[in-house]
């Protein structure tokens, strides 16, 4: 792809490119910021090196895309609530996104994308970020596997992750999300087929025997995770914007720098359309 306003380096030929030439701390013109959305339709995954960043720089960057999106577990994190802290130090429990996932797709309408600024990286390294392409995931099925999974819908349940795995119950008299998705959506700007479950949020598939659906899932999430071709890695610096397109991606934060700390904010944009096939 050949852009006139920004320079970029891509991570792998179908996944993730370094954008060169622009300073997120001012406002891009229209004609620099139509190719930053057209650089992240094209690779999905977008890193921005040595950028300097205040919290309402990178929220003004972000309403580009869209209205800026409030998690799920934000009341128990407080603060801004279109900021989620990303934090991991030698006493955490556990750390956000580890392990293979799309942001809240419990919602009803998923984020279209999130923008995670990183200010602090371990000493010791590690702490890298790993994408995963779920257009090549899908196209990489066999034609019976997406035949068979044309029509099916599965429950995305928020209670899995933020209750049953991180222990944070929702607010008093609430619930975390719980909606229902296709199997196979397709991105509403590019068209392309999409495989849209994940370990992280996906209970069940229905209309399927308990037994079809967990043998399903777990052949679909093992494909995900086993697949090194699907995958481009972000490897942080202090400084460094990462912009992924939540609805054709999944990504795993990786936590191998135990006891070293890691931290970062996060800001998602709000999805205009709810999955569909």
């Amino acid at each position: 792809m050949s852009y006139r306003t920004i320079d970029i380096t891509t991570l792998t030929p179908h996944l993730g490119a370094e954008v060169h030439g622009v300073d997120l701390a001012t406002e891009l013109s229209n004609e620099q910021f139509s190719e930053v959305y057209q650089a992240w339709l094209d690779w999905k995954v977008l890193v921005f090196r040595d950028q300097h960043l205040d919290r309402d720089q990178h929220k003004a960057f972000a309403r580009r895309f869209g209205a800026l999106h409030v998690h799920p577990m934000q009341h128990s994190y407080g603060g801004d609530p279109e900021i989620l802290t990303v934090k991991t130090t030698k006493d955490s429990k556990y750390t956000a996104g580890n392990g293979w996932h799309t942001d809240v797709t419990c919602d009803e309408i998923p984020p279209l994308g999130s923008m995670l600024y990183m200010k602090e990286t371990p000493e010791c390294g590690g702490g890298d970020t790993l994408f995963a392409d779920m257009y090549l995931a899908y196209d990489l099925l066999s034609d019976t596997m997406k035949e068979m999974l044309e029509g099916l819908i599965a429950v995305h349940d928020g209670a899995i992750p933020y209750t049953g795995g991180y222990g944070v119950a929702p607010p008093p008299g609430e619930k975390y999300p719980r909606n229902e998705h296709p199997v196979v959506t397709t991105h509403p700007e590019t068209g392309k087929k999409v495989l849209f479950v994940n370990a992280g949020f996906t209970s069940h598939i229905k209309g399927l025997a308990p037994w079809e659906s967990r043998m399903l899932l777990q052949g679909l999430t093992q494909h995900i995770a086993t697949t090194p071709s699907l995958v481009g890695r972000v490897t942080w610096q202090p400084n460094t914007l990462t912009f992924w397109d939540n609805r054709c991606t999944q990504h795993h934060s990786v936590w191998d720098y135990q006891p070293h700390s890691r931290y970062g904010e996060r800001v998602s944009i709000v999805g205009t359309v709810r999955p569909a096939a």
